[in-house]
């Protein structure tokens, strides 16, 4: 990042830490003229990062100053600690209700995220469960899970490209578990996880059969 790029960094933080702010107060905290730290205000408020609020300082009198303090999206800049967060909660609950309560947790979520798209589906109907499976794939993208359904062999495979929550899932098995339970119940199908991203594969692929492999009588005889 540039020197003005780093600036209008160190402005950000201020506002986080001590805002609101006047453009004197950042100029008296970072070296800099009002006039110098007006420039990179301007262009916060313009891109929505911040906003103008009135400001008195104590024991002042005389008209409010115009101070500045980061929006919503500027706050999410400095992003968030949901994963430690989750995980955190996550271990309490297993504390007060052990490996049960964490499968519940995780089986309740999935049904949240995926519904009841998949009910009284004819499970020996390949077309029927190839369009489940698509439905499925897009409600999980809609959730950030970027996954995608192809053809491989006599199945199709469910391939989740992104996982939103992989950290707290790499301590939590059940989550996962709870996933590949729920589209297997979904479908009606019998399903095998083939990679995951917890296990340092770049997607997960879940798959799923649609026709049955027939042998002939010698292949199943060996012969």
């Amino acid at each position: 990042m540039d020197t003005f790029g780093n600036t209008r960094q160190e402005i950000m933080l201020r506002l986080l830490h001590d805002g609101p702010l006047t453009a004197s107060d950042l100029g008296a905290g970072l070296g800099l003229s009002a006039a110098g730290v007006r420039r990179h205000l301007d262009i916060l408020v313009d891109d929505g990062l911040a906003e103008v609020v009135t400001h008195r300082h104590r024991g002042s009198r005389g008209r409010p100053a115009k101070a500045f303090r980061l929006t919503d999206a500027g706050r999410n800049r400095f992003g968030h600690d949901y994963d430690n967060l989750a995980a955190l909660a996550l271990s309490s609950l297993r504390e007060a209700g052990g490996d049960e309560a964490v499968r519940t947790f995780a089986r309740r979520r999935i049904r949240e995220i995926l519904g009841d798209i998949a009910e009284d589906i004819d499970a020996t109907d390949p077309d029927a469960v190839e369009a489940t499976a698509r439905a499925l794939a897009e409600q999980l993208g809609q959730h950030g899970y970027a996954t995608t359904v192809s053809h491989v062999g006599h199945g199709i495979q469910l391939c989740q490209h992104h996982c939103p929550i992989s950290h707290v899932a790499a301590e939590f098995p059940e989550i996962c578990e709870a996933e590949r339970e729920f589209i297997a119940e979904a479908l009606g199908r019998h399903v095998q996880a083939l990679a995951t991203i917890v296990e340092g594969h770049g997607v997960c692929t879940t798959n799923i059969p649609l026709t049955p492999i027939h042998h002939s009588p010698s292949e199943r005889s060996g012969s």
